[in-house]
C-alpha cells in the first residue's frame, strides 16, 4: 500500500477548507426565518455578508498560488491581498460619489436661492426644488419634501435631512435654514449665495485633489501587479533562483518582506484618504422651532 504524497494530502486539506468556506458563505447568504426573540446578529455572519464573493475568490487564488509556488506565506498573503483589494486600492468610487453629492448640493442651494428670491417661503421653496434635484441627493430631498407635506415642523424636517446626508457641508446649509425658520428675517438669499459659492469652491478643490490622487492610485496598483507577476514568474520559470524561500527560514524572510510591503501600501492608502470636517449639527443640538420660540415671547 503506497503512502499518499504530501502534495496530495495538502490538496485534499485545501479542498476541504474551500468546501467548508463555501458552505458557510452560502448558509450566511440564505435569509433565515425571523423568530419572535430578536438576537444580535453574529459578527462572523455579518462579515461574510459584507465580504460577498471576495471570500471564495480569495481562497481560490490562495490555493492556486500555493499549488504553483509551494509557499504558504505567499499563498496567504495573496489571498489577503485579493480580499482587501477594495480597501487598499479602492476609494475612487466613494470619492466620485462624494464629489457628485457635493456638486448636487451646490446646485440645489442655488436653485433654492433663486426660488426664495421670488418671495416664496421655505416651506414652499424646498418641495419645489426637491423634485428637480440631481440624483445624488434626490432621495433625501424627496423625503424632506414629503415630511413638509405631512406638516412636520420645518426645523425637525431639516434636522432629519442633515442626519440622512451625514455631511458637514449640509450641516452648514441646514443650520442657516433652521435659523431663518426661527427668526423669519431677511437676508436668506444672500446667505444661500455665500453657501453655494463656498460649496463650489470646496467642489473645485476636491476635484483637483482627486485628479492628483488618481494617478498615484494607478501607480500603486501597477507596482503591486508587476511585483506579484515577477515573483510568480520566478517561482515558475526559475525555481533554482528562489529556492532559498522554500525553507522555513526563507518563509520567515518572505513574511517580513511582505509585511513591509503591506505596511507601505496601508500608509499610501491612508495618505490617499480624504478627511472631511466633522459634523457639528446633531439631533441633540436641535434648535427650537418657530412655534416654540413664539410661545416663549
Amino acid at each position: 500500500m503506497t503512502t499518499p504524497s504530501p502534495t496530495l494530502l495538502l490538496i485534499v486539506l485545501l479542498g476541504a477548507i474551500v468546501g467548508g468556506a463555501a458552505l458557510v458563505l452560502i448558509w450566511a447568504l440564505i435569509p433565515q426565518p425571523e423568530s419572535e426573540t430578536v438576537s444580535a446578529p453574529s459578527p462572523l455572519l455579518e462579515s461574510l455578508r459584507k465580504a460577498g464573493a471576495r471570500v471564495p475568490i480569495a481562497i481560490g487564488v490562495a490555493l492556486l498560488i500555493l499549488l504553483l509556488t509551494r509557499w504558504p506565506v505567499a499563498a496567504v498573503a495573496t489571498g489577503a491581498l485579493v480580499f482587501a483589494w477594495p480597501a487598499l486600492f479602492g476609494g475612487a468610487g466613494a470619492e466620485t460619489k462624494a464629489i457628485a453629492r457635493l456638486e448636487a448640493l451646490a446646485a440645489w442651494t442655488e436653485s433654492l436661492r433663486d426660488t426664495v428670491a421670488g418671495a416664496v417661503g421655505l416651506e414652499q421653496a424646498i418641495p419645489a426644488t426637491a423634485y428637480a434635484a440631481a440624483p445624488a441627493i434626490s432621495t433625501e430631498l424627496t423625503a424632506l419634501a414629503d415630511r413638509l407635506r405631512v406638516r412636520v415642523p420645518l426645523s425637525q424636517a431639516l434636522q432629519k435631512f442633515a442626519d440622512e446626508m451625514n455631511d458637514s457641508s449640509v450641516d452648514l446649509i441646514v443650520a442657516s435654514l433652521i435659523l431663518n425658520a426661527r427668526l423669519r428675517g431677511p437676508g436668506l438669499r444672500d446667505v444661500l449665495t455665500s453657501l453655494s459659492e463656498s460649496a463650489r469652491a470646496a467642489l473645485d478643490m476636491r476635484q483637483r485633489v482627486n485628479a492628483g490622487r488618481r494617478s498615484t492610485r494607478r501607480s500603486v496598483q501597477i507596482v503591486m501587479v508587476v511585483t506579484v507577476a515577477f515573483v510568480l514568474g520566478l517561482s515558475l520559470f526559475n525555481r533554482a533562483y528562489v529556492a532559498p524561500y522554500s525553507t522555513a527560514v526563507g518563509q520567515l524572510v518572505l513574511l517580513v518582506i511582505l509585511g513591509l510591503f503591506a505596511a507601505g501600501f496601508f500608509w499610501l492608502r491612508r495618505l490617499a484618504s480624504f478627511e472631511t470636517p466633522a459634523r457639528f449639527l446633531h439631533a441633540r443640538d436641535r434648535l427650537p422651532t418657530a412655534a416654540s420660540t413664539g410661545g416663549q415671547k
